[in-house]
């Protein structure tokens, strides 16, 4: 079975991705299993979506409960599972308004076409400008690989969009130096996903803040990977003591179904009208009352868990000799080898039962935030297994 569902995708489906050997067919909690029947451990969520795990009976109520009053009409008319998770999120971070689409490269878009907006409306620039960090990654449109500060990305699709200037990470003489009279915000990561986990320091950070606050710009914070709990508070940038102006989600909060979106502060929330950005299927009811419970779920009580479950993945990983570095908040774990190459523990893994991530040259782990303590054991003895 296996075989020829992989014989078929490589005869129907554009290859554009690199894929891993395993059919999936089934799932449940943190369980996978595969078209031959074996059980794997997910510590990959989907690259963070999967939040709740697979099929999360709660998730699916909610999401077939929606499709059985209204799957589906534009945003030209009011519906009440939109209203509903934009209060939600709006309420629990203190931002203005929200605004829907579909991906986080979507959701990317937005915040860069509302800082150009502002750029030109409110601090009248000319040729507006946006610094973001090398090794960052924002998304697959033009204007997002753009943004995204990584090099092999920048090959093939000329004429790029233009305006965007790239800053060393963790460097704020550097930041300083690059804002000029065009710019009008600064768009970054807190943990570069992509990138290789890379953490920002609380001091360019803190940096990033007061260059945005002195010269009057706008604020991006890209949460597409580390927000929506990942890393044990609603947002990264809490733990930052950071006041976005856009910060950008997606991934976790749909739960398994495309939803992305930007929340906006009060100075900027008003900035698009009518007919400046739209989508057709963004703020979709169905998928809005899935990502409510989403939410829902993501109390205090929940999100202390995540904090406990990280700790204990570090706890772990940090007494191998292989491992020479842990890098991320909560449950977005990166992993410094010394020796092994990360792909090689990455195949070793999927053939013992679990599915782990690379990112850059670190492992990634992304497990879904409703791990069960004895299956978060289980893979780890099987990761441990790897590096040993």
């Amino acid at each position: 079975m296996s075989e020829q569902i992989k014989q078929k995708d490589r005869e129907y489906i554009v290859g554009t991705y690199g894929r891993f050997d395993l059919v999936a067919e089934s799932g449940s909690g943190a369980a996978c299993l595969s078209a031959d029947g074996k059980e794997y451990i997910d510590f990959t969520s989907g690259i963070g979506v999967n939040s709740l795990g697979f099929c999360d009976p709660d998730w699916i109520r909610a999401v077939t409960g929606q499709l059985w009053k209204l799957q589906h009409i534009s945003n030209l008319y009011y519906t009440l599972p939109q209203i509903e998770l934009a209060e939600e999120l709006t309420g629990r971070t203190g931002m203005a308004k929200a605004f829907f689409c579909n991906s986080g490269a979507e959701a990317n878009e937005v915040a860069i076409k509302t800082a150009r907006k502002y750029g030109s409306t409110v601090l009248e620039v000319q040729n507006n400008r946006i610094i973001t960090l090398l090794d960052s990654f924002h998304g697959r449109t033009m204007a997002t690989i753009t943004a995204t500060g990584q090099d092999h990305y920048h090959h093939y699709f000329t004429p790029f969009v233009e305006g965007f200037d790239y800053c060393r990470p963790n460097d704020a003489e550097h930041l300083k130096s690059l804002i000029c009279e065009d710019t009008c915000a600064i768009m970054i990561e807190l943990i570069q996903g992509e990138g290789g986990v890379n953490d920002l320091s609380r001091d360019f950070a803190d940096a990033v803040q007061m260059l945005c606050r002195e010269h009057g710009l706008l604020l991006l914070i890209d949460e597409v990977q580390t927000g929506i709990g990942r890393t044990g508070t609603l947002f990264a940038y809490e733990q930052y003591g950071l006041q976005p102006d856009i910060v950008t989600f997606a991934k976790g909060i749909g739960g398994g179904l495309p939803i992305g979106g930007a929340l906006m502060s009060k100075n900027c929330c008003d900035i698009l009208s009518p007919g400046d950005h739209g989508t057709t299927f963004g703020g979709n009811p169905a998928i809005c009352a899935g990502a409510l419970t989403v939410l829902q779920k993501l109390d205090n009580a929940m999100l202390k868990e995540i904090k406990a479950k990280g700790d204990q993945i570090r706890q772990r990983l940090s007494k191998l000799p292989e491992v020479t570095e842990l890098t991320g908040k909560g449950m977005m774990v990166g992993i410094s080898l010394k020796e092994k190459d990360p792909k090689d523990v990455l195949a070793s893994a999927l053939d013992k039962g679990l599915l782990v991530l690379t990112a850059g040259s670190r492992l990634r782990l992304l497990p879904p935030l409703t791990i069960s303590r004895e299956e978060l054991d289980k893979g780890l003895a099987i990761l441990e297994e790897c590096l040993c």
